[in-house]
């Protein structure tokens, strides 16, 4: 048993040690070169000074008596007009190697013999040091190139007398193992973190200081506004992680764990947005049977995106085929569901505030119509400017030109897009004083054709004042309330600045109750309007008809 241990403990530490930003080079077309953006030491610091690395597997011909060669040449990737030259000014075909017949035209020397040809003018032309070299595969010693400035460094090689090799080349920045493609991700998602806690602190501060007057909505805010910060930190973390140890076993692990946290996150948002958008908390105390399907769409989206999260790493372009679609099919459907429903209810929520005269709420809906808009004419417009830089991917130069800002085209940006969308929800959203007393009353329509509420209880007074001989109550002289009505209606100001109506309860303090108890302060205020407050049941009432109802 110990000795089976001692052979699999290297290969514990192999699979478990630093891997650095390796690729592979090989004899194969499409495999002979590889690049990569690299950053010199002064961009982002460092301990080291950064490389660029090329080993070779040591191999012999057949019978061992020759010493296959391959030609390799290193260099920044707008020097590469320098390397090889034009047998003649108007040749359209350069002479890349330097073989016999171009040692004898004096286009390289006898010592160059094997390697790349480079202009006579690339000592005054380069941007960055040109290395060709001949490398004996016999012997093959490691290639090493320093990098003093940031560019788009590439790693050529040809077959001069080797019919195939293999070499693994190392892109080494001073920071450390991360690509120069993905190290500004590093200080994004930190401070993507950063700004998401401190999000997180306002809205708990507010919700401490309300903390007996919160809405179920608020609820899932809250929760969204924990989970975001775990997940940039997290994502933050798996950078760090790889930045510093390399793309091991432990950082594959990490990726698929922040994987599934991004498909939670879309989940858990379009779940947010969809309830939001159904009036949850402002219009609806509950959503009754619709919850459970929300939540059921939700789940269903999350674990379809779990799957395309998985297959995403596990399957590489190479290798997909038409089983993909069995991925991704189903993770585009309940996108789609998802679309169609939030946009749908949203109007349907804001057509039933308009017709109800609830202008208050109907103003939060429509700002939050607005924030979708913008946010979708946001991307379209990202999407359709990008589509002009996209359309000359295959220009050779598009990689070397856009490496530095591909990230942020593929992932920044729309991060910042949900930032700002969530942050405008959870001001709209925000825990206010009175936040159930305005969820659950309702504002008076004083704009229904010049009719007033107020004008029905006094033109009451007056007529029962005229048939019972009474003198007409002036105006701004209050008139007596019989004994056992109710008083007049409380007047509350919601967190809009709205002013809507609920009856006045003996009881003046929310303080200690669930903060899911409003359906019963609905039901007790609609009783109190029904009973007192209803011209249907006053004493004016009575008194006209002269019926006890």
């Amino acid at each position: 048993m110990k000795g089976l241990l001692r052979k699999l403990a290297p290969l514990l530490v192999c699979a478990i040690g630093a891997v650095a930003n390796e690729q592979q080079i090989d004899d194969k077309f499409g495999n002979t070169q590889r690049c990569s953006g690299m950053y010199g030491r002064k961009s982002w610091g460092g301990d080291v000074e950064p490389y660029i690395s090329t080993r070779f597997e040591k191999q012999t011909a057949a019978g061992g008596d020759a010493d296959p060669i391959v030609s390799i040449a290193i260099f920044e990737w707008r020097d590469e007009g320098l390397i090889g030259r034009y047998p003649m000014p108007d040749s359209l075909e350069r002479e890349w190697i330097c073989d016999d017949e171009n040692i004898k035209q004096n286009y390289c020397n006898e010592t160059l013999k094997g390697a790349f040809i480079v202009s006579p003018e690339a000592f005054n032309k380069s941007r960055s040091a040109i290395l060709t070299q001949a490398v004996h595969l016999k012997d093959a010693p490691e290639v090493k190139y320093s990098i003093k400035r940031t560019g788009y460094y590439c790693v050529g090689t040809y077959g001069y007398t080797a019919q195939t090799y293999k070499a693994v080349v190392e892109f080494r920045n001073a920071y450390g193992q991360l690509p120069a493609a993905q190290i500004a991700k590093l200080p994004f998602y930190g401070g993507l973190a950063i700004v998401y806690a401190v999000i997180g602190a306002f809205w708990a501060f507010l919700y401490f200081q309300h903390r007996h007057d919160i809405l179920p909505v608020q609820n899932y805010i809250t929760a969204i506004l924990i989970f975001l910060t775990v997940e940039m930190l997290m994502t933050w973390g798996f950078y760090e992680y790889q930045n510093r140890h390399g793309s091991n076993v432990a950082a594959k692990a990490l990726m698929t764990i922040v994987a599934v946290l991004n498909a939670g996150r879309n989940s858990f948002s379009f779940f947010l947005l969809l309830i939001v958008c159904l009036g949850y908390g402002v219009v609806k105390p509950s959503l009754g049977k619709t919850m459970n399907l929300v939540r059921g769409l939700a789940i269903t989206h999350f674990v379809f995106g779990v799957i395309y999260a998985v297959a995403s790493l596990s399957i590489t372009p190479d290798s997909a085929g038409p089983i993909v679609l069995l991925v991704i099919l189903p993770l585009a459907g309940t996108l789609t569901a998802f679309y169609v429903w939030t946009l749908n209810a949203l109007n349907m929520t804001m057509k039933d505030l308009m017709a109800r005269k609830q202008n208050a709420k109907a103003m939060m809906y429509r700002k939050l119509w607005w924030c979708i808009l913008v946010s979708i004419l946001v991307i379209f417009g990202f999407f359709f400017l990008n589509s002009f830089s996209f359309a000359g991917r295959s220009d050779p130069d598009f990689v070397p030109d856009n490496w530095q800002s591909r990230w942020f085209v593929l992932d920044g940006w729309l991060n910042i897009v949900y930032l700002v969308d969530l942050a405008f929800i959870a001001y709209l959203w925000r825990p206010t004083a009175n936040n159930r007393r305005f969820a659950m009353s309702d504002e008076l329509a004083q704009d229904d054709e010049g009719f007033e509420v107020t004008s029905f209880g006094g033109s009451l007074d007056e007529e029962a004042g005229t048939r019972s001989g009474d003198q007409t109550p002036r105006a701004g002289i209050p008139s007596e309330r019989p004994a056992g009505t109710s008083s007049p209606p409380k007047t509350t100001t919601g967190q809009n600045g709205a002013v809507s109506t609920v009856a006045r309860d003996p009881r003046e303090s929310l303080d200690g109750e669930p903060i899911f108890a409003v359906g019963e302060d609905a039901d007790r205020w609609a009783e109190s309007d029904d009973e007192s407050a209803s011209p249907r049941n006053s004493v004016e009432r009575k008194r006209l008809t002269g019926k006890d109802q």
